[in-house]
């Protein structure tokens, strides 16, 4: 349980990112932002596996180029179901999904795969 929250965490800090970086992705508050990241990270947990799997034999063509306009489509989910949270088009997901995936990957690096237990090794 303490993973999920870590990497809640981690994802809050990519939409945050996104945030300030990209001009149609809009959070109103950091409650709102908090919210996002939680049901971001049950959406990557439960629906996306399933996407990803519809769309297999796309990704498989496209060298899984794809996978990044279903991470696009999972954002882009996330803002259509948490209130104060908005995104004005495909780009603007897209380049939040690219931010909110590489600072999530390196947190992933950081923290290892469950939890902090890299960190419990020194």
């Amino acid at each position: 349980m303490t993973g999920f929250f870590l990497r809640a965490v981690i994802a809050a800090f990519g939409l945050w990112l996104a945030t300030a970086w990209i001009d149609g992705f809009v959070i109103d508050n950091s409650f709102t932002l908090l919210v996002a990241a939680a049901v971001l990270g049950i959406i990557n947990a439960f629906v996306r596996p399933v996407v990803v799997i519809l769309t297999l034999p796309i990704s498989v063509v496209t060298l899984g180029f794809f996978l990044l306009v279903v991470n696009a489509g999972m954002i882009a989910l996330v803002a259509a179901l948490v209130p104060g949270f908005d995104i004005t088009g495909f780009w603007d997901a897209f380049w939040g999904a690219v931010i909110v995936g590489v600072t999530g990957w390196l947190g992933s690096w950081f923290i290892g795969p469950r939890g902090l237990a890299r960190l419990n090794n020194y």
